[in-house]
């Protein structure tokens, strides 16, 4: 087999413009829940919030870099996970908010205003973590990452959909409702078929190498989860809050970080796998986070 750091999976340019519209129609789907009388609730008790905001763009980031020097993986494998880390709250977040039982409207506002974020805080993390470990400077440096290009992405799939099903809820408030809850289904499946659409030309790739990240994307996922379970226990927030804290943090946008992969790191290997194997992860991890809390809090 080929060094992972020299593995480049094959994704064309029409895989990924459907990648930016399945993660604009599922942004869309997110944004037609988010109402004013939503940010008026949170904002009443705004700890719990930005706390929320702390752990996602501060604490993981800086835990990550820290797991990255402790377990030294190969420089694409912790490129990888230092962009995953630099991705704001996962689109399917929300849906396991409400599976849990816990704040299902902190969650929304919190991924809405976490997407919002992504435009700065996303390639300004991964240009900081990614130049201060050199083994990944040295990919940093090797590829040409336009930071307006990255914003423009970021735009496109998060900002333009968010404000479009604001201004949709407003002109079709009956057709919002009926189209928000088709979508709230639809929206696990589209987010599979990203991630199986990503690999359909490149399974065998997935295969020979998913076992380099396997434990690791584990341990990562735990020290997200870990990240605001513990910051919203340490601010004394309530049950609810700190469910859907450890949710919002533990469930990153893989699928952002798979179309960044992609466009600018010519779906670099060990970057792809870690995003991947993050995505089909997080998922089983909500599930079993969410329907524990749901049985037994």
């Amino acid at each position: 087999m080929e060094h992972i750091d020299q593995v480049v999976l094959n994704f064309d340019k029409t895989s990924i413009w459907i990648l930016n519209v399945c993660l604009a129609i599922i942004m869309f789907g997110i944004a037609l829940d988010l109402k004013k009388s939503h940010f008026a609730e949170v904002l009443k008790a705004p700890k719990s919030l930005l706390t929320g905001i702390c752990a996602q763009w501060i604490v993981l980031p800086l835990l990550t870099y820290i797991l990255i020097l402790i377990t030294k993986p190969e420089p694409s494998i912790a490129l990888g996970m230092i962009l995953v880390a630099a991705c704001p709250g996962g689109n399917i977040s929300n849906f396991f908010s409400s599976i849990a039982g816990a704040n299902v409207e902190l969650s929304i506002v919190m991924t809405c205003i976490s997407s919002v974020l992504a435009i700065i805080l996303t390639p300004l993390l991964l240009s900081y973590y990614g130049y201060m470990y050199e083994p990944t400077a040295e990919i940093m440096r090797s590829v040409s990452l336009d930071w307006w290009e990255v914003t423009q992405a970021i735009i496109l799939i998060i900002i333009i959909p968010i404000i479009c099903a604001q201004l949709f809820g407003a002109k079709f408030p009956e057709a919002s409702i009926r189209l928000k809850n088709f979508l709230r289904v639809t929206s696990m499946g589209l987010f599979v078929a990203i991630v199986i659409g990503a690999f359909a030309n490149n399974f065998d790739f997935f295969l020979d190498y998913v076992w380099l990240v396997f434990l690791l994307v584990l341990v990562h996922n735990f020290i997200a989860i870990f990240s605001g379970f513990t910051l919203g226990r340490i601010m004394k927030l309530s049950t609810s809050d700190v469910k859907s804290l450890s949710i919002e943090v533990g469930i990153q946008n893989s699928g952002l970080g798979l179309l960044l992969i992609f466009s600018f790191f010519s779906g670099l290997g060990g970057m792809a796998i870690v995003a991947a194997w993050w995505s089909i992860w997080h998922i089983i991890t909500g599930f079993i986070l969410s329907f524990t809390w749901r049985k037994f809090t």
